[in-house]
C-alpha cells in the first residue's frame, strides 16, 4: 500500500505510548495498533482529528504517500527483513 503510517515516529517524538494515546482519545488499543502497523485499510476523519489533536500535529505528520517500491522497503525495514 503506498500510504505509510508514521504514527510510531510521532508518538516517539511526543514521548507518548500507544496506551496513553488510546486513553486520551477513546480509541481501543487494538484499533490504534492496527493503524500504527499500517494494516488499517481506512481511517475516519474523526479518528484522525482526535489523534492530531492529542499529538498536536497535522495529518501529513502521520501519513505519507510513497511509491510502491518505497512502501515495500518501509514495510521490510519495520519488520526487520532489510
Amino acid at each position: 500500500m503506498p500510504i505509510i503510517v508514521k504514527l510510531d515516529d510521532k508518538l516517539h517524538d511526543c514521548r507518548m505510548t500507544l496506551t496513553e494515546l488510546s486513553e486520551r482519545i477513546g480509541i481501543t488499543l487494538a484499533n490504534l495498533s492496527i493503524l500504527k502497523t499500517g494494516k488499517a485499510r481506512a481511517i475516519r476523519f474523526s479518528t484522525l482529528e482526535a489523534i492530531c489533536e492529542a499529538l498536536q500535529c497535522q495529518p501529513g505528520d502521520l501519513l505519507e504517500f510513497a511509491s510502491e517500491s518505497k512502501a515495500d522497503e518501509s514495510a521490510a525495514a519495520s519488520s526487520g527483513q532489510n
